[in-house]
């Protein structure tokens, strides 16, 4: 499926990386398994920060809930330690706890001392309701779906719209799913990645608002806003976990651009993590060295943060075929409204 690039809806300022990818970041891979038929479209999409040990070597992190009607497991421990100690799992609503659970039993596997002699983990799962196409109610997600999802994890491009988590997605009232971009920035003579990866499920019809100013489908006022939307950023800049929040609200600003007005009964969390200084899980000395970025340099970081996340979502739209829904109602693909309308 094409890109939002490939159909005219790049936006913003800054140059996306090589891939336009979360995966521009070096050491982040990005895995899915998809279930899909017999009433099913769902899965697990995993983000990993690197490839070793997350408990031992943990990567600094930010939250920010921009509007918390959600089921999310992990986030109030990131908050307090600004760090990530497993893997980052993107799944249904009902599926967070088989997704807690493995991640605590793998990360138990690996060091069989955490609950016992050392502290325990804390599983990082985010959640979006899928309902609308999926039969949410099986909750067909298992520990199999899990490792699958892992076990897939690679560097390079990402596959992105109707998989993994993202298979019974819709926002806008189309298609959407999982979506993912990139930005390059330059600072004091040194570049830096920036990359988002979306679980796009929020925004009522008709309030998409296009970087072209388009409005595509009719607003429908008697539909309200009760979706959810998961922006997970990794960067490869030095920040301190409190700079990494704040980078992780700036999601907000994209969501906004798309049109986003995080209603009532929306779930629209943001997680910033960055790949560099990890922070060992036993340090050898009582005071550690920390990097971050000068307060005066951080608008770069907040506009890769902001034009990420919308071409992202773009790009989950764009990418995600129609599909019909549990209900009757059909979602459109964006990518086919594009073709059918336009510009003069």
């Amino acid at each position: 499926m094409p890109s939002a690039r490939d159909l005219g809806l790049g936006s913003g300022l800054l140059p996306p990386g090589p891939l336009n990818a979360i995966t521009d970041v070096g050491g982040v891979t990005v895995g899915h398994c998809t279930l899909h038929g017999d009433g099913l479209a769902t899965g697990v999409t995993a983000i990993l920060p690197h490839q070793g040990d997350l408990f031992r070597h943990k990567v600094r992190a930010g939250v920010e809930v921009i509007n918390g009607f959600g089921k999310s497991v992990g986030l109030m421990q990131v908050a307090e330690m600004g760090t990530v100690e497993t893997p980052i799992l993107l799944t249904n609503t009902f599926s967070v706890s088989a997704c807690a659970q493995t991640l605590a039993r793998r990360a138990i596997a690996a060091n069989p001392e955490i609950g016992r002699k050392t502290s325990t983990v804390n599983p990082l799962v985010f959640e979006c309701n899928d309902g609308a196409i999926n039969d949410i109610q099986a909750m067909a997600v298992t520990a199999a779906e899990v490792e699958a999802a892992l076990a897939d994890a690679k560097g390079g491009e990402v596959p992105q719209g109707a998989i993994g988590a993202g298979t019974g997605m819709t926002s806008f009232g189309f298609k959407a799913g999982i979506g993912s971009a990139s930005r390059l920035m330059r600072i004091d003579k040194h570049d830096y990645v920036l990359g988002a990866l979306v679980l796009a499920n929020f925004g009522r019809a008709g309030d998409l608002v296009l970087p072209d100013g388009r409005r595509p489908n009719p607003i429908d006022t008697a539909e309200a806003e009760k979706g959810s939307v998961i922006v997970i950023l990794a960067t490869d800049l030095p920040l301190g976990d409190r700079q990494l929040r704040r980078v992780a609200r700036r999601a907000g600003a994209g969501l906004a651009r798309l049109g986003a007005f995080w209603g009532n009964g929306s779930g629209d969390i943001a997680l910033c993590f960055t790949t560099a200084d990890p922070v060992a899980h036993e340090p050898r000395a009582a005071f550690q060295p920390v990097r971050q970025l000068a307060e005066d340099r951080i608008d770069m970081p907040f506009r890769a943060a902001t034009e990420a996340t919308q071409e992202a979502v773009l790009n989950a739209l764009c990418a995600a075929p129609a599909m019909a829904g549990r209900a009757g109602r059909t979602f459109p693909a964006l990518c086919q409204w594009l073709k059918e309308n336009p510009l003069p």
